[in-house]
């Protein structure tokens, strides 16, 4: 049973891109750290926080984050700094604001274009066909000579 439970560790640990030497002593520092690693974005691997990322330079902002922080620099302030240095593409959540404002609202914008469109589409097939025109008498009799034959 301690096996498995060691294999399963194992595989388990390339999850977890903290190397044991980049973690602090103090627990309660570590803690916020893994926060902000979390909030930070790895800018060569772009879709993952640096929490996740094997990159290098994921891992070098992790020794950042834990140096800053070890100076007594708080949260927002390591985020200010990453900021300053990258730009708020950095933040995994950028704040809704100028130019970001537009990339919040797309989303919901398009919800709403794509509801308004079913909506439409629904009402627009639940509606009954047009009745068919009568035949004036000289289409009836024209009807009628085709299909004698």
């Amino acid at each position: 049973m301690k096996h498995i439970a060691l294999i399963l560790l194992l595989l388990a640990s390339p999850l977890w891109a903290v190397e044991p030497h980049e973690m602090l002593d103090d627990p309660i520092l570590e803690a916020r750290a893994q926060a902000l690693d979390d909030e930070l974005r790895c800018v060569r691997c772009r879709s993952e926080s640096i929490a996740f990322s094997q990159a290098d330079w994921a891992a070098d902002a992790r020794v950042l984050v834990r140096e800053l922080l070890t100076e007594g620099k708080s949260d927002q302030e390591v985020l200010d700094f990453f900021v300053a240095r990258y730009g708020e593409f950095v933040l995994m959540r950028p704040p809704a604001k100028g130019g970001n404002l537009v990339l919040w609202l797309s989303a919901p914008a398009l919800l709403l274009v794509g509801l308004g469109i079913s909506v439409a589409y629904l009402r627009q097939r639940r509606q009954p066909p047009p009745a068919p025109e009568a035949l004036s008498p000289e289409d009836a009799k024209r009807l009628r000579e085709l299909t004698k034959d």
